[in-house]
Formats: structure tokens, sequence, C-alpha cells
């Protein structure tokens, strides 16, 4: 038994923030301006995607990505038919799903592994209908999901494809960091990501298209870039109605400043990881999520499965161990009554799922004592 508490999650802030935090600060440019620029400078380089662009928030940079998978052509009119389907999983956070039904969209629920919670690529196919616009797939935990598989299945019906990565800095698929992939990639920036700008969000796209359509719809639509004999506080022309999601110099210094700490956090995550692996391995009563083989996890999430889990949750938080599902099904909420489906594996994985401190916080001495409580308690229980 120990004194302290294990968080499960935890906020990390660079040590050297101050400093250039004040100066912008106090610099009169508090807006989108040259921190955002010198921090997107800084993404596009580590994630090797010219196409990138800084948000307020990860939900915001789903919601670009929906709005853009939805109206391809540029519609004069946003009033949808209602026919419009989006193919999610209901194994995430709400933020996946609620920029969709926002956006005009019905969602379709495509069921999932039952071990690493990521959207199964078979189930897919069999949603897909003249109505759908996109497949979103979501990598639990950081986890990558099969995304070639999914791509083609895309490609084959002409449909994009939308990773929902708000667990991913740092995660790599058949050798390529995460946002190379797909249409369109959101990543998350917020508190207790891997990488925090207190919040924010990343969008990485395909095409060029895309992404100079997205730097417009982030700041409504308004083309901001500099144009010499053009009065700057006043636009020339609105071709399409855009928000107001775009990412400030504050944020920005934040998120630029930490970044700069993202390998030894990984490294740190992913070094716990494979202890839980190496200790988990000879329970009978404890199951791993598996690693996708093709990729490399940045364990935002360590994710088993044990049988009654919530009672083992209870025990670990009791001995100060934080634990948890950290997201419910969603299709289980009322705001998604009307898209009910069955769900077998979706439930499985929501039976028997659990996440234990895995990040940069947790010590040696703190997995070691983790390790060795998840073992003595599955095994009473």
């Amino acid at each position: 038994m120990q004194n302290k508490k294990i968080p499960l999650f935890k906020v990390f802030m660079a040590e050297e923030i101050d400093k250039p935090l004040l100066e912008v600060i106090h610099s009169g440019w508090i807006g989108e301006g040259p921190k955002v620029a010198e921090f997107e400078k800084k993404l596009k380089s580590y994630f090797q995607n010219e196409y990138l662009s800084t948000l307020n928030n990860g939900t915001a940079a789903l919601h670009l990505a929906y709005h853009m998978a939805i109206h391809q052509d540029k519609p004069k009119s946003y009033y949808n038919s209602n026919e419009d389907e989006i193919i999610s999983t209901a194994i995430t956070c709400t933020a996946t799903n609620t920029p969709i039904i926002n956006n005009g969209a019905k969602i379709v629920w495509a069921d999932v592994d039952p071990l690493t919670g990521n959207v199964d690529p078979k189930d897919i196919e069999n949603k897909i209908t003249k109505h759908t616009k996109a497949i979103v797939m979501v990598h639990w935990g950081g986890n990558p999901c099969k995304i070639e598989e999914i791509n083609a299945i895309a490609k084959k019906y002409n449909i994009k494809t939308v990773e929902d990565a708000a667990h991913g800095i740092g995660m790599e698929y058949k050798g390529k960091k995460v946002g190379n992939f797909s249409d369109y990639t959101a990543i998350s920036l917020q508190a207790i990501k891997q990488i925090t700008s207190v919040d924010g969000g990343i969008l990485m796209m395909k095409s060029e298209a895309d992404y100079k359509r997205a730097n417009l719809l982030r700041w409504y639509g308004i083309d901001r870039t500099i144009r010499e004999g053009i009065d700057l506080r006043c636009e020339i022309d609105v071709a399409e109605a855009g928000y107001k999601f775009h990412m400030n110099d504050v944020c920005a210094v934040i998120g630029n400043t930490n970044f700069a700490h993202i390998k030894e956090l990984v490294a740190k995550s992913r070094e716990n990881a494979i202890f839980y692996n190496e200790a988990f391995a000879n329970c009978d009563k404890i199951t791993v999520a598996p690693e996708n083989p093709n990729g490399i996890c940045p364990y935002w999430l360590y994710t088993l499965h044990v049988e009654n889990r919530d009672k083992v949750m209870a025990k670990l938080n009791g001995i100060g161990i934080m634990s948890s599902k950290v997201h419910a099904r969603n299709d289980t909420h009322s705001m998604f009554n009307e898209f009910k489906a069955k769900l077998p594996n979706a439930e499985r994985f929501n039976r028997t799922h659990l996440c234990i401190p895995v990040g940069w916080w947790v010590t040696k001495e703190d997995r070691e004592f983790i390790a060795d409580s998840v073992i003595k308690i599955t095994n009473k229980i």
C-alpha cells in the first residue's frame, strides 16, 4: 500500500514556458498571429504534412472535416436533405460524434474489434449506402486502426475518410506519422493529451484545395492573407460561411514550447506500456488490447480487459490507483437515440475494458505497484 494517488491523466507543462508565455501576453498580439504561424511550421515538419491547420480545439477539427466531406462542392445552400450519413464508432468520446449531428448528418454505427476498440473494416463496408459521405476511424488510445484497409474501402465507394486521432500524437503507421493517410486527420491538444496548448486542435489534409478551404473556414470564411492596397479590416467577399475555429498566439506559444518534449513523453508512455505487457503476459484473468503490428502506439491510454471490471476498478481506485473506462458507449446517450444499432463487439468491449495509468508521470515504482495490484485484485475477484 502506498500513500500517494496515481492519476490516470496529468497535465504536462514545460518548465521553460513562463518567459515565452509572458512575452506573448504582453506583446499586444494575442490573437492568431506570428506564434500560430511558428507553431504550424513546427507541426508541419514533425508530421511531414504541409497541409496542416491549427484550430481552437480538436472538436473543431472534426467539425471542419465533416463539413468539407458533406459539402464537397461548396453548395450555395447549407440546408441538408437530412439524408447525409457518416459511418462512425460508438467507442469514443462524444466529441467524435456530436459534430456529425451538428453538421446535420445521420450517424451510422459500425461495430469494433472487441479487444482494441477500433472500428471494424468489415462492418464499415456492410453499413455503406448511397448516402454515405464519410467514414470515421478513431485510434483508441493512439493504437492505429486498420487504416489502409479502411481507406481502400472508402476509395472503392468514393467516400471520404476522417481519422479521429485525438489520442494519436506520436502514433505511426507503416513507418509514417499519423496525418499522412486519410482525407482528414484531427488531433487534440486539449489539457490532458500528450501535448497541450491549454486547448487546441490540428487538422491535417491530403489535398491543397482542402487545406486552403480549411484556412478560410476556420475564420468565418474570410481571406485574411495580406493583399496590397486592400483594407485588411474589411473582407472583399465571403464565398462560404465558416466558423470561429482559429488558434490564438497564447495557446500556440504554449503548444510550441511543450512540443519540444514530445519524444521523451511518448517514450516514457511506451516504456511503461511494454512493462505492463510483460507483467500481464502470464495472467489468465487479464487480456491486454494488442498493439497494431503495423504501427506504433503512443499509449495515451493503456487498455486491458478483465471480468468484473467495475469491482476491479473500485478496488484500484480504493488503493490510490485511478482507473476508468474513460468513455462510455456513445450509442447509449439519449441524443443519439435515433441511430440505434446492434453492436455486439462494442458491448463486449464496453463490458470488460479498463484503462490504467501509463503516462510520463508514472514512475518505475508506480508501474510495479500498479501491475502487482491489478494482478492481485483480478485473481481475488
